[in-house]
């Protein structure tokens, strides 16, 4: 089962109200847990103060069933969530997002023009790489552009590369991913020619806003 078959699966189990939480345990020992019946929901706390950063249009990277891309598209704002799995994007295109199956690190439209990027709910794991998905977002962004990431709690131990995945049906299958803590971003930001602007928490969340250098 590959990174796309996993998220597919376990959306789909979600979106038909069945518990379809998972986690990934990196070779450190170190776990990650996911749950796409949050990804679901119309709002879970903490999305208002991140939704509120982004003031024009917006790309939302791995927008999953489409919470955050339709919420920014009901309050005027255009947006476009991509992601890999086609069950995220049926489903957020029934919410009215607008929305495509892409790879973040393939060709996607408007790149080098957007205001605003989106790595929310973990995203910045995309790809087990945080570095190279921070160099692709700034090759994303316009010049005055911004990122808006969504990173684990200070203190969280960092890891990054293949993770084993247990799911509620069977355990094994792998998927690459990174774990990045907000005190430990600064350091990823500048090897990806970005800085970090600020950042905060919310009801419990870790936000980080970051911009090309």
């Amino acid at each position: 089962m590959n990174a796309v078959a996993v998220f597919d699966t376990a959306i789909d189990l979600a979106a038909a109200g069945i518990p379809a939480a998972f986690t990934a345990r990196h070779a450190s020992g170190n776990v990650l847990r996911f749950d796409p019946g949050a990804w679901c929901q119309d709002v879970i706390a903490g999305d208002v103060a991140l939704l509120d950063r982004c003031t024009g249009p917006t790309l939302d990277v791995g927008c999953g069933p489409g919470r955050l891309t339709s919420a920014l598209a009901g309050s005027g704002r255009p947006a476009l969530g991509i992601d890999i799995s086609a069950t995220a994007v049926r489903l957020a295109r029934r919410r009215g997002a607008t929305a495509l199956r892409r790879d973040v690190f393939g060709p996607v439209p408007g790149t080098g023009r957007w205001r605003h990027l989106l790595l929310a709910d973990g995203n910045i794991g995309i790809g087990g790489n945080p570095r190279r998905l921070l160099r692709r977002c700034r090759e994303l962004l316009g010049p005055d552009g911004f990122l808006h990431a969504e990173l684990a709690p200070p203190g969280t131990p960092a890891w990054s590369g293949i993770a084993t995945v247990q799911t509620p049906t069977g355990h094994g299958r792998t998927l690459r991913w990174a774990c990045v803590p907000v005190d430990g971003l600064a350091a990823l930001a500048s090897a990806a020619a970005m800085r970090v602007l600020e950042t905060g928490t919310e009801e419990g969340r870790w936000f980080a806003t970051l911009a090309p250098r």
